[in-house]
């Protein structure tokens, strides 16, 4: 009995033994000294490859390396276990090892409301003509699900050959043929998945199964791709709702896809690996919809990816994220990333709610399907907390068979909660915001006849529904209307600042449409993106920071056409000093989250202006050397800095006293340690010789700001000149102090180079 027991045991420990390294394998992100690649490797890739079989005891050929990285990072990703991981971190070629990281996606009037159509006259002295024309030399590489090259978006008519220094390519897959699918507007489709397949428990096969392909089967990418360079294409609409011509900010440009992202997210190795192939095959801009939580940027795969980027002069344009109205809730807010927020446009989708006591209540929807006619019908409102969010499994068929559901907005997706109404047999539903949303609204493409309301229309229903004996209501839409006012306002998804990484560095830098956008979509998909939704669209209508990023990046694509010799950081400050700052009533920008008045942690400088950023006047420049010296003042390990910028010389012999001393075209002044921030700033003249520029100064009563010379006279085109701004927090000021805003703006007749300022007095960010 015993030797049986033992030789069970045995067997056992056999089979766990065996199989341990397939159940604990992960992707990890490996930082080399790269510049200490041995004579006797050819390349850095053989290298990385003999160091990774060196630590594995198998007898197979198959290597575990992932990705090599030639340009994004100094290293490679690969599948180890643990033990493998830790060897690694003992070499002396090796800087550190990370875990792998998911970001997440940050989920077509706008051309006409950011003032692009073609009845606008000139543009810094181009035609329209002349501007688009120029865009075609102008490459947009998109980071996202990938495209659906069907779309009309990516038509190609009437485009002039490939530029010859174009490097990239379209890959093939089953269902994806370059010759077919690739064209002159669509010059370049590839996909990175070889993170997100080894993401769980290092199996290829655990995640859910897509084409290994550059096609879009989710919609997100088609849509960020078309809102920043598509084609024009007429009669677009989501089944009928805001119908007419779709085009890209920068309808001309070229488009590259790279798919890095799946159905659960987008993993690190996946997005370093695209960035990488982006810049080694050209693209002039980078957008990327997507993001993880803040952390040191040494730790940040597009941080560092982007550094890399921007000192090829390329511009990247990253989403804040849709963590509002929470404070310091932002991602990607490395200062050489151009970091976007979400406003809404002038366009509304009206849907209305009539109550059985006579009151007419307004909302908004895409609901497509037969209405509800006229005969009131039961309402119903489940208090318990997973009914009142109507989540699956949470809704008695019983209580809401043919009758509306109100539901709570929050914890799941705003389209699932309808469809867990319809399954449960209900007619209807009104989707009610709670304080943690305000009076945003977000109109969705619900699988039955749905409406969402604000939160205090939302109280007003749910205390009707508490108070009355038999409430009864019905539900009617309105289609597309335009010219609402005000506009824009800030999403409340929209994430806010604090810059929790760097205080100093005041984010989101602007924000952009990201509120009910129509763009093109996959047809691999219903518009809800829900498996059980079957209906197929051209075009789909979504809302997020995912969407304004794109409208970002096509512009800085149509300035890089308009000043193709001016830095990213000269592109990045003409779009935030001409940001406006006053809606279409000319009032202050207000948050969606309460009505109240918006601030720079939530709008950043403004909303963009793409008229005014092609002639700013004056732009802040910033040289990789600059933001060298910014991550010297931040106290990082040398082998961090070199994570980030790559160089195996790079010194902190020049380093700013404090990071808000980089040349950054806002401010953001922090009193922890002295009631005195002095900062210095250069200001390049990009308007005309013999520009003059006056100073004004807009500040909080609990601060004194002088700025020396309040007089800036230029002689010359590209002359640079230097000005001061001291800030003295005044006597009696207390720590506790709310946090406040001002601006400072040099102006003349011809323009205004506007920068906000932020000020606060303790790390709380009260």
């Amino acid at each position: 009995m015993g030797s049986v027991l033992c030789f069970s045991l045995i067997t056992f420990l056999f089979v766990v033994v065996a199989l341990q390294p397939c159940l604990t394998k992960k992707t990890y992100i490996v930082h080399m000294k790269h510049h200490q690649r041995p004579s006797s490797y050819s390349t850095h890739h053989d290298w990385y490859d003999a160091q990774l079989k060196s630590l594995s005891s198998s007898t197979s050929d198959e290597s575990s390396l992932l990705y090599t990285y030639d340009t994004a990072y100094p290293g490679f990703s690969a599948s180890l276990d643990p033990h493998e991981a830790e060897l690694l971190r003992q070499s002396d070629d090796v800087v550190g090892v990370y875990e792998d990281s998911l970001y997440l996606l940050h989920t077509t009037r706008t051309p006409e409301f950011l003032g692009l159509d073609n009845e606008m006259g000139l543009w810094a002295g181009h035609t329209p003509q002349e501007l688009n024309n120029a865009a075609q030399d102008v490459v947009v590489g998109v980071l996202d699900t990938g495209v659906w090259p069907e779309s009309k978006s990516f038509s190609d008519v009437g485009m002039p050959d490939v530029p010859s220094r174009w490097r990239g390519e379209c890959e093939s897959g089953p269902d994806f043929y370059p010759k077919v699918h690739c064209n002159k507007k669509l010059i370049g489709a590839r996909l990175f998945a070889k993170g997100y397949r080894m993401s769980a428990s290092g199996s290829f096969t655990n995640q859910p199964r897509q084409p290994e392909s550059p096609r879009d089967q989710d919609g997100h990418g088609t849509h960020t791709a078309s809102t920043a360079a598509g084609a024009p294409v007429a009669n677009a609409s989501l089944l009928g709702y805001a119908s007419g011509i779709a085009r890209g900010m920068a309808p001309r440009a070229r488009v590259a896809t790279y798919k890095v992202c799946g159905p659960t997210g987008c993993f690190g190795s996946d997005i370093l690996a695209g960035m990488d192939r982006a810049i080694l095959d050209g693209v002039d801009v980078l957008s990327l919809s997507l993001g993880g939580g803040s952390g040191p940027y040494y730790r940040d795969t597009i941080a560092i990816g982007a550094f890399s980027a921007m000192e090829r002069g390329i511009v990247v344009s990253c989403s804040a994220g849709n963590s509002g109205p929470a404070k310091a809730s932002l991602a990607n807010t490395a200062p050489w990333i151009m970091t976007v927020g979400a406003g809404t446009i002038d366009r509304d989708f009206p849907a209305f709610a009539v109550l059985g006591n006579g009151k007419k209540i307004t909302g908004v929807s895409l609901y497509s399907g037969n209405g509800m006619g006229k005969k009131l019908v039961s309402l119903v409102y489940n208090t318990d907390s997973s009914g009142s969010l109507c989540l699956p499994g949470s809704l008695d068929p019983k209580n809401v068979r043919g009758k509306i559901v109100v539901c709570d907005r929050g914890s799941n997706a705003r389209v699932e909660k309808g469809l867990v109404v319809k399954e449960s047999g209900g007619v209807g539903m009104i989707l009610a915001n709670t304080v943690e949303s305000g009076e945003e609204l977000v109109a969705d493409s619900h699988l039955l006849p749905a409406l969402a309301v604000g939160r205090k229309v939302g109280d007003y229903i749910r205390q009707y529904v508490k108070n009355e004996k038999n409430p009864m209501a019905v539900l009617s839409f309105g289609g597309t209307v335009v010219n609402v006012k005000p506009s824009p306002v800030v999403a409340a998804f929209s994430s806010r600042g604090p810059n929790t990484v760097t205080p100093q560095i005041l984010k989101p830098d602007v924000i952009g449409p990201g509120v009910n956008i129509l763009a093109a979509w996959s047809e691999a998909i219903g518009p809800t993106g829900l498996e059980k939704d079957i209906r197929r669209t051209k075009f789909n209508i979504m809302s997020g920071t995912s969407m304004s990023c794109p409208h970002i990046s096509g512009l800085a694509a149509l300035l890089k056409a308009a000043h193709p010799d001016w830095s990213p950081s000269a592109i990045k400050s003409a779009l935030m000093t001409t940001a406006y700052n006053r809606d279409t009533t000319n009032s202050p920008l207000r948050d969606a989250e309460g009505g109240q008045l918006s601030t720079p942690w939530a709008h950043g400088s403004g909303h963009v202006d793409p008229h005014k950023a092609l002639s700013p006047g004056l732009v802040y420049d910033i040289t990789p050397e600059d933001y060298i010296k910014f991550l010297c003042s931040l106290d990082y390990e040398m082998g961090h800095i070199q994570a980030i910028v790559k160089r195996p010389n790079v010194t902190c012999a020049k380093k700013y006293a404090d990071p808000g001393q980089i040349n950054y075209p806002s401010f953001s002044v922090f009193f922890a340690k002295s009631r005195v921030v002095r900062y210095t700033r250069t200001v390049t003249n990009v308007g005309a010789a013999g520009s003059i520029y006056e100073v004004v100064i807009d500040a909080p009563l609990t601060v004194s700001v002088t700025v020396k010379p309040s007089k800036l006279v230029f002689k010359r085109v590209g002359e640079r000149l230097r000005y001061t701004v001291t800030f003295v927090s005044k006597k009696g000021v207390s720590t506790m102090t709310k946090s406040t805003f001002g601006s400072i703006s040099w102006n003349n007749a011809q323009n205004q180079v506007r920068s906000p300022v932020s000020y606060s007095w303790s790390q709380l960010f009260n």
